[in-house]
């Protein structure tokens, strides 16, 4: 479908709020970048808006966000269509299937949720010539979540030698969404276990250089053990539908 010369305008509520919630989380990010005793700039803020229309990551972006992340492939790729006027770079964070791979390499700027050698195989396969690598992390399960998806930290080593001459994408570093907790010394305890990983990563000779970890609710605790990117949604977004 063919853009419009006047997209649909966001929500009134959305006009209103949005810039002020951003604000607020860029806010949050330079206090706890600053206690850290870290230089600023140092943490990049990527805005998950999944569920989200595009309206409203247009009206995000107007605010000054550049960086935005989605989960669900199909949603996701009708917002990149609706958006491509725009200087966004796109994360994918979601679960991937094999067979949805192609338009994830094709589309996508950084993927956080590579977890098998498969799925970085067919990343850069598939990834277009014309295009820089592909950006990707290991998603890494630190709390130990049957039901949560990533490599054991046991396995971060053998699986970034495996990645790391494939010519399509570039291993950055690692990523993980640890169980919820109101414990902030858990909280940190958990990253804290991400960021002694980060090492494990290094592939010929190649040191990774990116911590994917902290959301709404635990932001300071990552930034304060070591994160360069904090996934926030509902901060800026609001509560979801879905």
């Amino acid at each position: 479908m063919p853009l419009t010369a006047n997209p649909p305008p966001a929500p009134a509520a959305v006009n209103d709020t949005l810039p002020a919630r951003l604000q607020a989380v860029e806010a949050r990010v330079g206090a706890a970048v600053l206690a850290a005793g870290r230089p600023p700039g140092s943490v990049t803020l990527v805005a998950v808006s999944k569920t989200f229309p595009a309206a409203v990551i247009r009206a995000a972006h107007a605010a000054g966000q550049r960086h935005f992340a989605e989960n669900y492939l199909q949603e996701a790729l009708d917002k990149i269509e609706a958006l491509a006027d725009l200087d966004i770079v796109w994360h994918f964070i979601g679960p991937i299937q094999s067979n949805k791979t192609r338009p994830i390499a094709e589309r996508f700027d950084w993927v956080h949720s590579v977890d098998r050698v498969r799925i970085a195989q067919r990343l850069s396969d598939q990834r277009p010539a014309g295009l820089p690598p592909v950006q990707i992390c290991l998603q890494v399960n630190v709390s130990g979540e049957a039901s949560k998806s990533g490599v054991e930290p046991g396995e971060v080593q053998e699986l970034a030698a495996a990645i790391g001459d494939l010519p399509g994408v570039q291993l950055r570093g690692l990523m993980t969404i640890p169980e919820p907790s109101d414990d902030a010394a858990l909280q940190r305890l958990r990253f804290s276990t991400l960021r002694a990983l980060l090492p494990s990563g290094r592939s010929h000779g190649r040191v990774p250089d990116t911590l994917s970890m902290g959301m709404s609710d635990d932001l300071e605790a990552a930034i304060a053990e070591g994160a360069t990117m904090v996934r926030v949604g509902r901060a800026i977004f609001g509560d979801r539908s879905a």
